[in-house]
């Protein structure tokens, strides 16, 4: 076991590998010299993957990891996990947004007690709508689920050995990072950082993704969402039931209301709601049905470690399911004798 192990997870990010790598290499040897440094491309597109090889070949100390396709930089991010060694392991993007020479003041926090520690950005460097949108989002993901999620939190972290295995035995497909982080609970503290400006390149995250991915934050992290669309059916039901009495009423009592346009704007609102619960509900059964066919959440092409390259065996490719978690934390634990 390594004292410090670092995932980046490698999406487009071909032009900063090689500063990427030489600055954590400098910040972590001032922590300690017996670290590793995993790398989990999550399939790239520009060439990242031959880079990584040409660090891996000059660097014994660093890990390579290889996805069979693209699932996303959550999944990345625990495959890097699963791969880790560390008693303490620290989570960064490999964009270079987030300098790697906070590292030291994430260790230097985490060895006040804490289980974890987050780094949250004093400003973020992005457009007004950027800034704003990021905003509302997770305004509107706090306000469903219940928490209060700083919308300034970035994957820079640094978890102990015990948080890591916990995180592992999560076997839900749909998942955050820092949103799990958060649900464990723990004893964790927050550092505040300054954001650069990207290295190079530009983010690989299009506005459709985006949305997707904000979606997933909204619908999948609660379904306190199926209790408002219930609540808010049975107002509707009341609502309707008013109307109703005072139809009756005013028919009774005074001359028939003339035309069928109110008719028409009723039929409109409700046809709109029950099409919107419904929809939703489908998301959700949609979901469910993606988890239950129990397939891993990621899947491991190739390995580099101490310079060597290996293919991966479909038997051992698959990761995040729970069994295998638990089989990786014994393995670790294990006592020599």
């Amino acid at each position: 076991m390594a004292e410090l192990s670092v995932v980046v997870p490698v999406y487009g990010c071909a032009d900063c590998l090689t500063a990427l790598h030489q600055r954590l290499r400098a910040s972590i040897g001032e922590i300690t010299s017996d670290y590793e440094l995993i790398f989990v491309d999550d399939r790239s597109r520009d060439g990242s993957w031959e880079a990584l090889c040409e660090l891996a070949r000059s660097d014994p100390g660093i890990r390579l990891i290889r996805l069979s396709r693209n699932f996303g930089q959550h999944a990345a991010i625990t495959a890097g996990l699963a791969e880790a060694t560390g008693n303490w392991v620290v989570v960064t993007d490999c964009d270079l947004e987030d300098p790697p020479e906070e590292i030291a003041r994430l260790h230097a926090k985490a060895q006040e007690g804490y289980d974890f520690v987050l780094s949250r950005r004093k400003r973020r460097r992005q457009s007004l709508f950027r800034r704003a949108a990021a905003r509302t989002y997770r305004w509107l993901a706090n306000l469903l689920s219940g928490t209060e999620v700083d919308p300034r939190y970035t994957n820079l972290s640094i978890v102990s050995r015990e948080v890591v295995e916990a995180f592992l035995t999560l076997p839900e497909q749909d998942r955050q990072y820092i949103l799990i982080l958060l649900w464990l609970g723990y004893d964790h503290a927050t550092i505040d950082v300054e954001q650069d400006e990207r290295y190079a390149g530009k983010s690989s995250y299009t506005f459709g993704e985006l949305v997707r991915v904000a979606a997933d934050g909204i619908f999948f992290q609660t379904s306190k969402l199926l209790r408002w669309i219930v609540y808010t059916g049975f107002v509707i039901a009341v609502i309707g039931g008013m109307l109703a009495l005072l139809i009756v009423y005013n028919y009774l009592e005074r001359d028939p209301p003339a035309g069928w346009t109110s008719l028409a704007v009723l039929l409109l609102i409700l046809t709109g709601f029950m099409i919107a619960a419904i929809g939703v509900m489908g998301l959700y059964v949609g979901r469910i049905f993606g988890q239950v066919k129990g397939r891993p959440l990621y899947v491991v092409d190739t390995k580099v470690v101490d310079g060597v390259e290996s293919r991966i065996s479909p038997a051992q490719a698959g990761g995040g399911r729970e069994p295998e978690r638990s089989l990786a934390a014994a393995e670790r634990s294990r006592v020599p004798g």
